[in-house]
């Protein structure tokens, strides 16, 4: 594990301590040191199983800690698990046997990680995780997948004046998704070769259509999130046409992670990275897209997924990684604080959360889809998501005979010759390849920025002008959702493509230099943003010029104040605090109880009790008005 990663592993800790003041941890810690100079010699050996036990533990994810009790209770409940086991340092066939010794199956060496993927009895999960070897184990979690007025609401008719040229050409996407169908017109180029430069099935679902070809995305999905990248119009009359995607010149790179029912798995996903790093120089990959996501279980230093996304981000790859579609999940009043999805809760991506147009060109009404998800993230409260941009009824390329598109017919488009050559759907899934887009016409502009900077200065020139709160109706139950633009919401807002390649300034190169700060809960009451050592006053609102990034402001003193990050706004007042209210509406929720003494643990976290429900709003294709 990398110096720079334990030090923000222990930032984190010291952050948590100072916040939460673990009093009652530092006691019971003086309570065992106490009984231990009681305990007979008798009972050393009972007592080391007891600390072997614990150990083991605190390297089991809490989930599989509990059905390995379970399996041991009751034989009947020894099922075989899917696991992520991480290693200490870079696995051998050795380590492996330390998992096939003891019944596992292997499925994937997860080299990227330090760790592989297996299948392995919940009765042996804690001999395992008491192994020397093992650093975590955690289950192999399951996930899913996560316009024609796109391209006007972030700039896109400036920016395509500013004389660019190619548009992304030469730069390497990799879309970890559900796999594209390069058969379609706007992805391939004037002589009709496909510009989809590789293909890989990391599901073992890929089919063969009638004529023996393979078909690599059958849900539909990947297909559409490629269109919104790199769809150049073709069957919609051409470059510049309402369908044309944000950088229509890239190379993309097809990592076909979700099957045809849009699911898929932590192993796929962490497998897909590692290949678009080995490729990264043979495609000049510089943008990973993952329109998907996943509940959080764990901190973000633990879990596989974020660990992954992060050695992309070291390798010089920028990754932009959808919120979630669950900001309008409400358990005890959290308004749908708290539900931003894995990968996303990393701080070093850029998570992307989903606006809507409101079928216009201007981007002066656009406002929040109220299910796009919430910050801070559960467990580490890290301040997301990013930016927000266009992700409601988005019109791209279509999947023919998808999955997607048999459940929604009515969303498909017709081309300029009358055939269904495109469709609609809505979700942070669309809004996320906009941002990729807008990434690589910056690496364009300068290909010797760093993702970093690409981060910072996309949050820096994005458009922050919004209302105080807008609300939205659900077409389909006529229920209405109230969001406030606050940083937890929109965070340091809407992006402009314009602005940003018209834009020079730029952030430190060093990894972590543009890190999501954490929000921290002040023990007045109040709320902090925090990175490093530099905080914001509690007692300053984030919408102003006091805001805080890394040590200085922004990214350096050449910024003006009113040039800030989370700045600039004309709408929002000294009175809108953090939550967009003064009343601090889920907090109970997100930190786990009012006084903000509980933390994020067991059935006080949002996402412990909505996991079900969750599924519901994974892929939003009806929209809302």
């Amino acid at each position: 594990m990398s110096t720079r990663r334990n030090k923000l592993r222990a930032d984190r800790n010291s952050r948590r301590i100072a916040v939460w003041g673990n009093v009652t941890a530092l006691a019971a810690l003086m309570l065992l040191a106490v009984m231990a100079l009681a305990v007979p010699q008798a009972g050393f050996a009972a007592e080391a199983r007891d600390g072997e036990r614990a150990l083991a533990h605190e390297k089991l994810a809490s989930s599989l800690a509990s059905l390995a009790d379970r399996a041991t209770a009751s034989p009947a409940e020894d099922k075989e698990l899917r696991v992520i086991v991480q290693f200490k340092q870079r696995p051998q066939a050795a380590h492996f046997q330390r998992v096939t010794g003891r019944g596992g199956k292997f499925h994937a060496d997860l080299g990227l990680i330090n760790g592989g993927a297996f299948s392995l009895r919940a009765s042996k999960l804690r001999e395992l995780a008491a192994d020397d070897s093992v650093a975590y184990i955690s289950p192999d979690h399951k996930l899913m997948a996560a316009d024609d007025l796109t391209s006007s609401a972030i700039g896109m008719s400036t920016a395509r004046n500013m004389g660019l040229g190619g548009w992304g050409t030469g730069i390497g996407v990799a879309v970890i998704d559900s796999g594209i169908n390069d058969t379609h017109d706007d992805l391939r180029n004037t002589t009709s070769q496909s510009r989809v430069f590789y293909h890989q099935d990391f599901t073992g679902t890929s089919t063969k259509n009638s004529s023996g070809k393979v078909v690599w995305d059958t849900y539909g999905h990947g297909t559409h999130v490629a269109g919104i990248i790199a769809g150049d119009g073709t069957d919609m009359g051409g470059q510049g046409s309402s369908t044309t995607g944000i950088a229509y010149g890239v190379n993309l790179v097809d990592l076909r992670v979700l099957d045809s029912l849009g699911a898929g798995t932590d192993s796929n996903v962490i497998a897909a990275i590692q290949k678009a790093i080995a490729l990264k120089s043979t495609y000049n990959i510089k943008v990973i897209n993952l329109s998907l996501g996943r509940p959080v279980y764990t901190n973000y230093a633990s879990d596989p997924l974020c660990q992954a996304v992060e050695q992309a981000w070291n390798a010089g790859i920028t990754v932009v990684v959808a919120a979630g579609n669950f900001g309008r999940v409400s358990v005890n009043g959290s308004n749908g604080y708290g539900t931003i999805t894995a990968p996303g809760n990393d701080p070093f991506v850029i998570t992307v959360g989903g606006m809507k147009t409101n079928g216009t060109a201007s981007r002066n009404d656009d406002t929040i889809a109220s299910y796009s998800s919430k910050g801070p993230t559960t467990y580490d409260h890290v301040v997301k998501p990013d930016i927000v941009a266009p992700g409601n009824l988005v019109t791209s390329t279509i999947s023919a005979g998808s999955t997607l598109v048999t459940l929604f017919p009515g969303n498909q488009v017709k081309g300029t010759d009358g055939t269904n050559h495109y469709f609609i759907l809505s979700g942070t899934s669309m809004a996320t390849p906009v941002v990729s887009g807008a990434a690589t016409l910056l690496l364009q502009q300068d290909s010797t920025l760093t993702p970093d900077q690409i981060k910072a200065r996309l949050m820096k020139t994005a458009y922050k002008t919004f209302p105080v709160s807008s609300v939205a109706t659900d077409p389909l139950t006529g229920q209405t959702y109230t969001s406030y633009y606050d940083l937890f919401t929109v965070g340091a807002g809407y992006l402009d493509a314009a602005a940003a390649v018209s834009n020079t300034d730029k952030a430190p190169s060093n990894t972590g230099s543009a890190l999501s700060p954490h929000a921290v809960w002040n023990s007045n009451g109040t709320v902090s943003v925090v990175n490093g050592n530099s905080t914001v006053a509690a007692n300053s609102v984030v919408w102003g010029t006091s805001v805080v990034w890394g040590s200085s402001v922004v990214w350096g003193s050449n910024v003006s104040g009113s040039s800030v990050v989370w700045g600039g706004s004309t709408n929002v007042g000294a009175s809108s605090v953090v939550w967009g209210s003064s009343s601090l509406a889920g907090f109970s929720v997100v930190w786990g109880s009012s006084t903000g003494t509980s933390g994020m643990a067991g059935s006080s976290v949002v996402w412990g009790q909505t996991i079900q429900l969750l599924k519901a709003y994974t892929v939003d294709s009806q929209g809302e008005n």
